[in-house]
């Protein structure tokens, strides 16, 4: 696995030539809520679908 300097400048190359700064950002910032999350996840820190289904019922019949 590359380091994360590389990770992040191939993140750049791969971004179009008229990125912004405030682009990078956005996916700097996109790809550590990612990796938070499957962290997370990883540690059994996650919820259940069948939880997730029944919030979601519950917002989409309001």
């Amino acid at each position: 696995m590359a380091g994360i300097k590389q990770q992040v400048i191939q993140m750049i190359q791969s971004l179009p030539d008229n990125v912004t700064i405030d682009d990078i950002m956005a996916e700097l910032y996109f790809k550590l809520q990612v990796d938070a999350g499957l962290k997370e996840l990883d540690e059994g820190k996650g919820i259940p679908h069948e939880e997730v289904e029944k919030q979601m019922s519950k917002w989409l019949t309001k």
